[in-house]
């Protein structure tokens, strides 16, 4: 029986470990989290994990129950004796309601975590587009102390779920269940579960200590493969700093609270934002069985080196040998998935890697060949170079000739940015 707590009170359910926590509590008639888009994109499902005094605000769209077992939530109802929501109203901060209660969750969340009000917002598209009343009230809310119980992670079994807590117990899992899903933080699978798609044993791994933790050492950033995007963002500074707006454009809060890099190589997209910066920085994959540099790692669309028995345990991200630089193009600037991107680390060795370009994230051999030096005439002989490294998929994200002629834009826009670093990296501030 899966149980957790719910705004301050205990529950238990024997609901399939697989079902959405939006679909259960709509079921359980808990409907001011509402279903706006089903993907984790518009952030009206907006629910708020509690641990200690942390909080986390999640896309209830794509967590499961299964993985829920043990942790806290709270939704707009639990927050009925608090004034939050009436701040939005006085403020004129609100408009026809329907996304209202996700807003009200993202601003509890924010006044906690922080940070530029503009960011805690971008996960949630309000369709009145009245973004600017609603920023100014979330700016003159104030934190209120609550906190809540620490987590306790627990091995724990529901039928063909499964959620062990140590690497040993879930690589035997993975031996006994081969093609079982391993389910990170859920941004991508969170999907087929919201679809009701039929799906094999899962063997959810958030809760794996050995996946865990993210540390900065001179060497570069260790990050668990079960750690959620959130925890590296406050290391990404210095030599690493570019990629602070590069990953706020992952995606909201709501994804970087579940989203994980193991999780990004584990689907191995051709448009998973994290794999060209894994590939321009040489960085390697520590398995349950060995070490193996990204580029070996990743083997064309959807499809990777990991054995039947093996887990991803944690990628290495070495320290730049020189200027790194990171640029993508989506058909809305924030919380969308890339068309291109592309990611370079300009030193002695220049690496430069792209997403969104062919079947796989790859390097560009071509136009790391033409960048003899950083000057205008390098990178445009470099941009004309990607020419040969790709031949651009098409889809309904941008044709071919458009992903060349953005990616050969975005090769020039890296002169731009070394010639004049002066230049504003993004419209807001990411916080740290």
């Amino acid at each position: 029986m899966i149980a957790f707590t719910l705004n301050g009170a205990p529950v238990t359910t024997t609901a399939r470990p697989t079902t959405t926590l939006l679909d259960w509590l709509r079921a359980e008639r808990l409907t001011g989290t509402k279903e706006g888009c089903a993907e984790g994109d518009c952030g009206a499902c907006t629910v708020v994990l509690e641990d200690g005094a942390t909080r986390a605000p999640i896309n209830a769209c794509l967590a499961v129950l299964g993985q829920l077992h043990g942790r806290t939530i709270r939704t707009v109802e639990g927050l009925a004796r608090d004034d939050l929501p009436h701040i939005l109203a006085q403020a004129d901060g609100t408009q026809c309601g329907f996304c209202t209660p996700g807003i009200v969750m993202a601003a509890w969340a924010h006044t906690r975590q922080g940070g530029d009000a503009h960011d805690a917002l971008a996960g949630n598209l309000c369709r009145c587009t009245g973004y600017r009343p609603i920023v100014e009230a979330m700016g003159r809310m104030a934190d209120d102390g609550a906190t809540a119980a620490a987590f306790a992670p627990a091995a724990a079994e529901f039928g063909d779920f499964h959620a062990p807590v140590t690497l040993a117990a879930a690589v035997a899992l993975r031996r006994a269940h081969p093609q079982a899903w391993l389910l990170a933080g859920g941004t991508d699978l969170g999907l087929r579960f919201s679809e009701h798609r039929e799906h094999p044993t899962v063997i959810s791994l958030m809760n794996v200590a050995e996946l865990r933790g993210v540390a900065a050492t001179p060497a570069g950033i260790r990050i668990g493969a079960a750690e959620p995007y959130a925890a590296l963002m406050p290391l990404l500074n210095g030599a690493f700093a570019s990629l602070r707006p590069y990953f706020a454009r992952l995606g909201s809060r709501q994804i970087r609270a579940m989203g994980t890099v193991g999780g990004n190589l584990g689907t191995a997209s051709p448009i998973g934002d994290a794999l060209p910066v894994l590939l321009a920085l040489d960085a390697v994959v520590e398995t349950s069985v060995r070490r193996l540099p990204v580029g070996d790692f990743l083997r064309g669309y959807r499809r990777h080196a990991l054995a039947p028995d093996e887990i991803i345990v944690a990628v290495e991200l070495p320290m730049p040998d020189g200027p790194l630089l990171a640029e993508k193009l989506s058909r809305r600037h924030d919380q969308d998935i890339s068309a291109v991107s592309l990611v370079a680390c300009l030193g002695p060795r220049p690496r430069i890697a792209l997403g969104g370009m062919g079947p796989m994230a790859a390097r560009a051999p071509g136009a790391e060949a033409a960048l003899t030096d950083h000057g205008r005439d390098a990178f445009r002989a470099a941009a004309a170079a990607l020419a040969q490294d790709f031949a651009p998929m098409d889809d309904w994200r941008g044709g071919a000739a458009w992903r060349m002629a953005a990616a050969q834009g975005l090769m020039q826009r890296l002169w731009l940015r070394l010639a004049h670093p002066d230049l504003p990296a993004e419209p807001f501030a990411v916080p740290a």
